[in-house]
């Protein structure tokens, strides 16, 4: 019998609307296909846009359909323009990790073989890593209710043991199955600031727990400006690296550099129950409505949750199709004639979209 599975869709601001469309026409062609799963879509309205038209930035009945949905897809939100009173942007991404505490930041590294990248890289190197950022707490905990007076601001950093350990049982869980299936060698990476504060001392502790509970993994440790020096000169060394939210936030972006853009960045935020799916990129209003926005990194964030649904569920098609889609994308951007203008190309939003259709055999 299939399994069902519904998506709440947040279409977002600015580019989100024309991303997430062919996104979710290329899901519905992959679901129509599978004897073993189907995807019903249901919209969530939200974002900066929707605050400027009522007042509200993540209704209640968004976030109730949020919370009942088997997984969450979300476009780019925000709008430089539209802002809190306080000046804050509206972020109801951030909102929902909060409310649904999805701890597991997941940022997914991956350049291969023929693909554009900033770097020199030798031969025969691919680059395949995963960055998991702590999404609840660290510095972002007070974000919007920090100190400020006159003479000095203050922001607290919070880091706990109860979402510590479900970060680093997440991110041991994740290397075994990237070793299990052939994409990495088991090596964890606690990425920490552990010599000058005690509360990096505190994360590492936890950290350096769980990894005795995993004696068939490699863990290590690595303080954060060495990792961004090691993510330009050697990124193929690493598999899963694991760092607090600020941290993370920084790392994620340098990641995505790698790849040639935010274009192909890919993102989820992962709890125990829930998870968003989204692309790593703004809204980009300067070129909304213009057909030229990059669908890639939202289309692979699309693939991400089709891996994750399927591993939850035990639904081996669904996990399939993830990595037939992120595979598409890939070739897509390797082959190098279907880019838009981010990527150095001249193709529009819907011919990106169509390209990876092609691959995937469903044009």
């Amino acid at each position: 019998m299939k399994q069902n599975f519904e998506i709440a869709v947040f279409e977002g601001d600015g580019i989100g609307p024309e991303i997430i469309s062919p996104t979710v026409a290329i899901l519905k062609k992959l679901a129509a296909l599978s004897p073993d799963y189907t995807l019903s879509f249901a919209d969530a309205p939200a974002g900066a846009a929707h605050y400027a038209r009522t007042g509200e930035s993540l209704p209640k009945a968004s976030m109730d359909l949020a919370r009942s949905a088997d997984a969450i897809l979300l476009s780019a939100m925000g709008l430089p323009s539209v802002r809190y009173a306080d000046g804050t942007e509206i972020s109801p991404q951030i909102d929902l990790r909060k409310a649904l505490t999805l701890f597991a930041g997941v940022r997914p590294v991956t350049v291969r073989a023929g693909q554009p990248t900033p770097l020199n890289m030798p031969d025969g190197k691919e680059i395949d890593f995963v960055l998991i950022r702590e999404s609840t707490e660290g510095l972002f905990y007070t974000q919007g209710r920090g100190e400020v007076t006159k003479d000095e601001a203050r922001e607290t950093l919070l880091i706990t043991r109860d979402i510590s350990e479900k970060l680093f049982r997440f991110a041991f869980n994740l290397a075994q199955t990237r070793k299990d299936t052939g994409r990495g060698p088991g090596k964890v990476t606690c990425v920490d600031k552990a010599n000058v504060f005690r509360a990096f001392a505190f994360f590492r502790e936890i950290f350096d727990a769980e990894a005795a509970r995993h004696p068939d993994l490699i863990a290590d440790h690595a303080y954060v400006d060495a990792t961004a020096l090691w993510m330009v000169l050697k990124p193929w060394d690493f598999d899963v690296l694991v760092t607090e939210n600020m941290f993370g936030d920084i790392l994620s972006d340098l990641g995505a550099g790698l790849m040639g853009g935010l274009g192909l960045a890919p993102s989820a935020d992962i709890g125990l129950d829930h998870a968003v799916f989204q692309p790593c990129h703004g809204s980009a209003p300067d070129i909304a409505g213009q057909g030229l926005a990059n669908p890639l990194a939202m289309i692979l964030s699309a693939a991400m949750m089709l891996d994750w649904l399927g591993i939850k569920h035990d639904n081996p098609a669904m996990t399939a199709d993830g990595k037939r889609l992120r595979e598409a994308v890939e070739a897509v951007v390797a082959e190098g004639k279907v880019l838009t203008r981010d990527l150095g190309g001249t193709s529009g939003t819907a011919d990106a979209a169509d390209a990876v259709a092609a691959a995937l055999g469903l044009v």
